[in-house]
């Protein structure tokens, strides 16, 4: 079973644009790729990467962080470059599970993959202060 839409608080980490938005795309059969089109809205989905690194807390060391693709539905608008700090809006995540092909009770896969509502711009914070 694979659990959809599940809101993800991002706000302990820093997310800095690895690469810029541009329309997401899918291969066809015949190896040509076209644009992957909302099926509500008919409009193009755009996909971003970020680095999503943990701020430090206070008397722990941050962790190295990891990059991560994030679907849109649509164009976020001018101004997102690489390097650039961003926040998402409405982040959520869906996970998925691929069976085996010759033994469907087998997983041959899984992961799990973002999407949010849009980007905004964001101040770089240094330190996530203790909860404790």
């Amino acid at each position: 079973m694979a659990l959809q839409d599940l809101p993800v608080m991002l706000g302990g980490f820093k997310l800095m644009i690895t690469e810029a938005p541009s329309v997401k795309l899918k291969e066809l059969e015949d190896g040509s790729m076209t644009p992957v089109v909302d099926r509500v809205s008919g409009e193009e989905q755009y996909v971003v990467t970020l680095f999503a690194k943990p701020l430090p807390v206070d008397g722990r060391r941050a962790g190295k962080g990891e990059e991560i693709r994030v679907n849109l539905p649509g164009d976020p608008g001018e101004g997102f470059e690489e390097g650039m700090y961003v926040e998402l809006v409405n982040a959520v995540v869906n996970t998925y599970e691929i069976p085996d092909r010759n033994n469907p009770r087998v997983i041959a896969s899984a992961g799990l993959w973002f999407k949010a509502a849009g980007l905004k711009p964001a101040a770089r914070p240094s330190v996530v202060p203790n909860a404790a």
